[in-house]
């Protein structure tokens, strides 16, 4: 295979000498097309088959196909595909020995009268023809070349130009992304940026890259979540801010996570979870409704009403449901790992009560949750950045929303005590001391802006890939981001 590339790129090679042998520049600086397929087949689809017009447009797009010794050409471009006549009588006689340089993948340009053949198809007669990207690599066969998944994800150029499919989902995660955007705004949302380096890990539980700067001659770490910094915000009297970005965490890959991701963080001022709870409903049937026209999605052959009030239950209530354990009577950790162990879930590693009750709902419960679901009121020992439930001091007023199977975000009742908070620090701190490495650090800054006064706060987390895989019927995150993060080759 590699033999037979090298064959046609030489036989490229070959060509691209020849034209510029000839004077001829198939890279030129620019090139102005005033028509595209798709409005073109629009305008003239009702012009009979066999009749020329005097219409006269400029198209510009790829070679998809070349046929009868090029005087049949198909142009893609960004809205469609037209075809090009490329005739002796017609064209002038250097275009004519510049179509014998032609091949597929060429990016061309073609100016001419608007005609259907007496065949039928719309196609532009050719007046002038040019070659404007001379592509020195073969395209892949339509039907097995992009059969290879792994060279879909590391030539994902390719596979945009090849796969239509791929290509809608792009852009069709690209409008979601601008519609959540418009949700935030018409509800008076700042749209704000916070820093990508980080001094300090924090906002969630996980595995971060480090960096260095060689200035300051310091670690720094990519950020992990933007939550602290959008806290501060508020505390400085930014009652309503969100944010749209990139975070890392440096764990395993699979269908449903990336090592960088999108994320969107929202918080609002005199709000709490259940405020929170209400604006993710109302986010999702926006967002849904805005790109796909109605407040449904489909997962797999299975119709899903994000118009209905989605379920609200408690985590462990969810696990009692579904395993018949209750892990609220576990009043040790011994006793929920021995209450874990009798429903076949190997709780033996976790470290406190609420990893085994995080453990025993990720085994057992989340893939069932297909329904949109509110799972409330999260163990607090493994939330430390929420408050304390009103009615339970075990608890905190955090959930995780569900759908389709998968997390897609979470919402908090934020912590505003500053005093409690440094306490759920330092119990982090000792967690990271015993060897949990997810577990987050104590940020002496973010206790500082909090004892300056942090109204009651409703946050609210996203992760904007994984919406695009709901929304577009993607079955790896993969699928929604441009350029995902691969193995290296060997």
């Amino acid at each position: 295979m590699a033999n037979e590339t090298n064959i046609h790129r030489e036989s490229r090679l070959n060509k691209l000498k020849a034209l510029q042998e000839k004077g001829y520049n198939p890279y030129p600086y620019r090139f102005v097309p005033n028509a595209y397929a798709a409005e073109l087949h629009e305008k003239y689809k009702d012009l009979e088959a066999g009749i020329d017009t005097e219409d006269r447009v400029t198209i510009a797009g790829r070679a998809m196909a070349v046929r009868n010794s090029g005087m049949f050409v198909d142009i893609k471009d960004k809205s469609g595909k037209i075809q090009a006549f490329c005739y002796k009588k017609i064209l002038p006689e250097e275009d004519m020995e510049r179509l014998k340089c032609v091949d597929v993948g060429d990016m061309v340009g073609v100016s001419g009268f608007v005609r259907r053949t007496p065949r039928g198809e719309l196609t532009i007669a050719a007046e002038k023809f040019d070659i404007i990207a001379k592509s020195l690599q073969p395209l892949p066969e339509k039907f097995h070349g992009l059969t290879d998944v792994d060279a879909r994800y590391r030539q994902r150029y390719v596979d945009y130009i090849m796969n239509d499919e791929s290509k809608a989902i792009f852009k069709k995660r690209c409008q979601i992304t601008s519609a959540v955007r418009r949700f935030f705004e018409q509800n008076e949302f700042l749209e704000v940026e916070t820093p990508m380096l980080h001094p300090i890990m924090g906002g969630a539980n996980a595995k971060p890259f480090v960096t260095h700067h060689n200035a300051l001659d310091m670690d720094l770490y990519l950020r992990i979540a933007p939550e602290l910094y959008l806290k501060k915000l508020i505390v400085g009297g930014f009652d309503r801010v969100f944010e749209i970005g990139r975070n890392f965490r440096n764990e395993g890959i699979d269908k449903n996570h990336n090592p960088e991701f999108t994320g969107l963080e929202a918080y609002q001022a005199y709000a709490d979870y259940n405020d929170m709870a209400n604006l993710i409903e109302n986010l999702l049937r926006f967002v849904a409704t805005e790109v796909l026209g109605e407040p449904k999605i489909m997962f797999g052959e299975r119709e899903i009403d994000l118009s209905k009030p989605f379920k609200r239950e408690s985590i462990v209530n969810l696990i009692k449901e579904e395993t018949g354990i209750d892990l609220m009577k576990a009043q040790t950790l011994a006793e929920a790992q021995e209450m874990a162990k009798s429903v076949g879930v190997d709780a033996s590693a976790c470290s406190c009560w609420g990893k085994v009750v995080q453990e025993v709902f990720d085994e057992k419960v989340e893939h069932t949750l297909i329904e949109p679901t509110f799972v409330m009121d999260m163990p607090r020992d493994i939330s430390p950045l929420a408050k304390t439930h009103r009615s339970n001091p075990r608890l905190v007023e955090h959930f995780d929303a569900y759908l389709g199977g998968m997390e897609i975000g979470c919402a908090y009742s934020e912590l505003s005590n500053p005093l409690e908070q440094r306490e759920r620090f330092e119990a982090e701190v000792a967690a990271r001391e015993n060897g949990d490495d997810e577990a987050q650090m104590l940020d002496e800054d973010f206790i500082n802006a909090l004892e300056n006064g942090f109204a009651p706060t409703g946050g609210m987390g996203m992760g904007i890939d994984r919406v695009s895989m709901l929304l577009t019927g993607a079955e790896t995150i993969r699928d929604v981001i441009a350029f995902p993060t691969l193995k290296k080759k060997d």
